[in-house]
This record gives structure tokens, sequence and C-alpha cells, in this order.
């Protein structure tokens, strides 16, 4: 039997796979008796991890988000996954990236010596582009504030810092609180935007997330409006690109991919980035040709969800069938 220390680390490591664990199934992965189970889940959740125990023919255990942030576990993937990500995190466009670098510190004391190695070989470096000013950072927690509402499908109220032309004084005017319907948060050349339906104006607005001060408490909950272009991609490209240009690309293809936004947007100036969650986000993107679009998403390290067109799917497996006869 391993020891009571290894053991745990083991115990949570299959808790964290799965919802649902029969109590019978972990004795029989752990090699130990049901009675060592159930103490072992005491000791986790002395340590603070929120382990409930449901009844039924297959009665065991889950593992819940809690309040508190207890112990984390992960393994040697999972660690430089983490690492790698928070390093990209401090080339994004939005404010966070002293809390990154104190995370990606963190993360590194507790690390074995040989996935430090590997981290402190991978340095990921912001280049800015010659004549170019750098763009103003969004706060990570007006996105959120604005992730929020738009997941929960709430009436969102701000204040709007409008654009000042250079050289011009804006005499202390203050614009009344925006309200709106908040669609999709998304990234476009290197910015974060929300798309809204403005109540006020009764029409479809996008809003620079930098410029973004949310007020509380959001409002009622509504039905989602359909937007006039039929999907975000077409609405955005519609709002910063004139008709020629956009018609200058004959191949567009949809994404879904494993990967948080704020990790994705940095390497996609000319695409659309929307967040979908924590882990997840939908990545619009144009090329000259099927495969070359294919090679673009293909180098983001995560699991790929072609959702469309069929031309996209197909010139991912052609590439596959390269790779493959590649190695052989």
């Amino acid at each position: 039997m391993p020891k009571t220390s290894a053991r745990l680390l083991s115990l949570l490591s299959l808790l964290q796979t799965r919802r649902d664990w029969p109590g019978a199934l972990l004795a029989e992965r752990l090699d130990i008796s049901s009675r060592t189970v159930r103490r072992d889940i005491d000791r986790l959740r002395e340590l603070g991890y929120p382990i409930v125990a449901f009844k039924g023919p297959d009665g065991g255990y889950r593992l819940e988000a809690g309040t508190e942030l207890p112990p984390l576990l992960f393994d040697d993937e999972q660690a430089i996954a983490l690492a790698i990500a928070l390093q990209i995190a401090t080339t994004t466009g939005a404010d966070i990236a002293e809390a990154a670098a104190r995370a990606l510190n963190t993360v590194r004391q507790v690390m074995p010596a040989r996935l430090r190695h590997r981290i402190d070989t991978l340095q990921v470096i912001a280049v800015e582009r010659p004549g170019i000013r750098p763009d103003p950072q969004a706060d990570g927690g007006v996105l959120m504030a604005l992730s929020a509402a738009v997941h929960a499908r709430e009436v969102l109220r701000f204040d709007y810092t409008p654009v000042t032309p250079a050289g011009a004084d804006d005499n202390g005017v203050r614009t009344p609180p925006r309200r709106v319907q908040p669609h999709h948060l998304v990234t476009w050349g290197g910015r974060w935007y929300l798309v809204a339906w403005d109540l006020d104006r009764e029409d479809w607005r996008t809003f620079r997330a930098d410029r973004i001060t949310p007020r509380t408490p959001t409002g009622p909950r509504f039905t989602p409006r359909e937007l006039p272009a039929g999907d975000v991609a077409a609405f955005v490209v519609s709002k910063f690109w004139n008709s020629d240009r956009s018609g200058n690309w004959p191949c567009r293809g949809e994404v879904i991919l494993g990967l948080p936004a704020a990790a994705v947007s940095p390497y996609t100036r000319d695409g659309i980035v929307e967040e979908l969650g924590p882990n997840r986000c939908r990545l619009i993107l144009n090329s000259w040709s099927w495969l070359s679009l294919a090679a673009a998403i293909g180098r983001f390290d995560a699991d790929i969800e072609v959702v469309g067109p069929a031309e996209l799917k197909d010139a991912f497996a052609r590439m596959a069938r390269r790779y493959t006869d590649a190695t052989t």
C-alpha cells in the first residue's frame, strides 16, 4: 500500500478526472479498502477540498467547487500549460501582467527541478510594431464583469469614456451611463470589445473594454436578439473592415479551441476571438487557402473542434494524412 501522502495525491487526482466516483471503484483503482477510502476522503476534506458523498447503488464521492482555494494538484503537462498561459497573459490586452507574473513565480516555486528547467527555457516576449502606440489595456476585473453579464444575459449599465481627438478639450463633459444587452466579448486587432444592443439608441454597438467602467448591480435578464450579420464574426468584420477588404479572403473558418481567449488573441490580430469560458474560446480566422487556414489554427497546442465549413474539416483531414505519412 502506498504511503498516506502519496495515496492522498492519487485519490485527489482521480477525483479531478470525472464528476462521480463510486467508492468501490476508487478502492479498486488505489488498491485499498473502502474503509481506507472513507478515511482518506475525510483527510482531504480537512485540507479544504469540498468532497461530497452521494447515495445510490454505486454510492461514492464527488469533488465540487468550494468557497476557498485549497492546495491544487497538477500533473506535469498541466503545470507546464499553466506556466505558459501565465507568460502569455502578460502580452494580452488585459491589465493582468503584474498578477500573472506573481502567479507564475508562485507556480514555479513549487515545481520540481525538471519542470522549472523547461519553463525557464521559454520566454514569451511582446514585440511592439514600429511607429504604433501600444493600445490601452483592459482591466482584468472589467473583463470578468463583462463576461459574467454576457453569460448571465443580464442588462449591463456602465460609464463609457468617449474618444477625445488629440489636442482637444473635453470641457469636463460627462456622458450619461449606457444601458445595453451584452451579447459577446471578443478581441480584434489586439483589443477587447463588447458587442451589445444599446437600449437607449435601439441599435447594435461595439464598445472598447478599456473605456468601460461597469456599474452595479446589473439589470434584469433578457432574451438575446439575433445579430444583423448573422454571427459575431461577420458583425465585427462589418464594423472594422470595409466591404472590399473583407471580400479579399476566399476562405473563412470557425473553430472552438480548448484555450482561454486571452491565450489566443495575441496571435490572431486579424482574427476574431470570442470567450466561451475559462478554457474555451471561439476563433474565426481568414486565409488565402483552406490548408493554410488549417495550419494557422493547428499551431495552437489545444483541442480543436471545427464548427465549419466542410472545406476546413477536409483540410485538417488532408494535413493529418500528410503528417502521418511524414512519420512512416
